[in-house]
């Protein structure tokens, strides 16, 4: 759907509105890292059980949109986005009442299945309100929003939580959340772009929707590409901590302000970069962050002064920056169903930051050094692999590759 007849200054408030209720999704699941070890003292159980709180909210997150994906397609992105957005504002909210691991295990499992319907169907939202030529702004602006979520919020889950409580954080994200909702309610008619109905009706033409979105070649290549970005960022991400508090003895406060750049690029220059992928194309960039990314990791396999170490975790996340956002673009053009294009994008991406942490894991048993190395190696690789698997993502206007 074109951008004409529409007002740019709307589409703009909306992407404003939109980005801050990303910004909070991600702020809240990243915030709640640095809170295992006072949750385990608070509740007298191992680190290993309250560590379930992690998965218990990025698996329901990543497989919720397989569902919302094409239910969005049929009943359009308003009602999913709003309706989940107030089952994340609620849950959230209630979590601050819980007085019990497994209570708390079951509350992030819940708000894994609350906010998996507002990032994912706002994204595909794009697809519907920009032409592909135009995307790389607004989904810069997104993907900037989650940088920016993915870092402060990591870092301020160390840095508040003595000072407001671990309640405090999570009734402060649902307050704001709360606030956001208020502020969508006016774009609620731009919510409701794609027309009803075009979704698969049963499972069995679910699945062989999703099976005609790889078996192109196009799709094959970007969704393989966004597995393999998960498992490499997320494997890295993951290991920070232990990388740090090993490697430079630091304490959870001194971790979080290390990590504190990770993010801090797509936050600040997302929409550049989403600029810059329209004007020159996507075939010129995703290669450029593949190999910053695997630098990146390569580097950290140095002996480093701990703030040489800090600036390349912020060139780690230039390389997210410039890859999965333009991945994502790629995404909304795959197929006239965007919900259900993206739904299976969030999957896989998810997908990825599973099997990243355990793949990582693997790696650590033959030393911190040779992880970080061959991780880079591997993203090195797939960068020059991505040079001619990509060519034809060249400027979006001359695209002719159909989905």
């Amino acid at each position: 759907m074109s951008t004409a007849g529409l007002e740019r200054d709307q589409l703009n408030g909306l992407l404003r509105v939109l980005s801050a209720a990303t910004f909070l999704i991600f702020f809240q699941a990243f915030m709640v890292a640095p809170l295992i070890p006072r949750l385990s003292t608070l509740f007298a159980v191992p680190v290993e059980i309250i560590g379930l709180i992690e998965p218990a909210y990025l698996i329901p997150y990543g497989l919720a949109t397989l569902v919302y994906g094409p239910l969005s397609d049929r009943l359009g992105p308003r009602s999913i986005i709003l309706g989940s957005l107030i089952l994340f504002i609620a849950v959230t909210g209630l979590t601050a009442t819980v007085r019990s691991a497994s209570g708390m295990v079951v509350l992030r499992l819940l708000t894994g299945l609350g906010a998996s319907g507002v990032v994912p169907i706002s994204l595909a939202l794009i697809g519907d309100l920009f032409p592909f030529h135009e995307r790389g702004r607004p989904l810069g602006w997104l993907f900037g929003a989650i940088a920016g979520g993915m870092g402060f919020g990591s870092t301020a889950g160390a840095l508040l939580e003595p000072f407001i409580g671990w309640q405090g954080l999570f009734l402060g994200v649902a307050a704001l959340s709360a606030v956001v909702l208020i502020l969508l309610l006016p774009y609620r008619s731009l919510l409701e772009t794609r027309a009803q109905g075009a979704a698969p009706a049963t499972a069995g033409q679910l699945l062989r929707a999703y099976g005609s979105l790889l078996s192109s070649a196009r799709g094959a290549r970007t969704y393989a590409y966004v597995l393999f970005n998960g498992i490499f960022h997320s494997g890295i991400y993951t290991w920070l901590g232990v990388y740090f508090a090993r490697r430079y003895g630091l304490s959870e406060v001194g971790i979080g302000l290390a990590l504190l750049g990770y993010g801090l690029p797509g936050f600040l220059f997302g929409p550049t970069i989403g600029r810059l992928a329209d004007r020159w194309g996507r075939s010129q960039l995703i290669p450029v962050g593949l190999a910053i990314g695997g630098i990146s990791a390569a580097l950290l396999a140095l002996d480093l002064p701990v703030i040489a170490a800090a600036v390349i975790v912020t060139t780690l996340s230039l390389g997210y920056d410039m890859t999965q956002p333009l991945l994502a673009g790629i995404v909304t053009d795959l197929s006239p169903k965007r919900g259900l294009a993206m739904g299976l994008n969030v999957f896989t991406l998810f997908t990825g930051f599973g099997l990243g942490s355990l793949v990582f894991s693997g790696f650590l048993r033959l030393g911190l050094s040779t992880a970080y190395v061959s991780f880079g190696v591997a993203a090195l690789l797939a960068g020059v692999l991505a040079i001619r698997l990509f060519r034809s993502e060249g400027r979006p206007q001359a695209n002719t590759e159909t989905p």
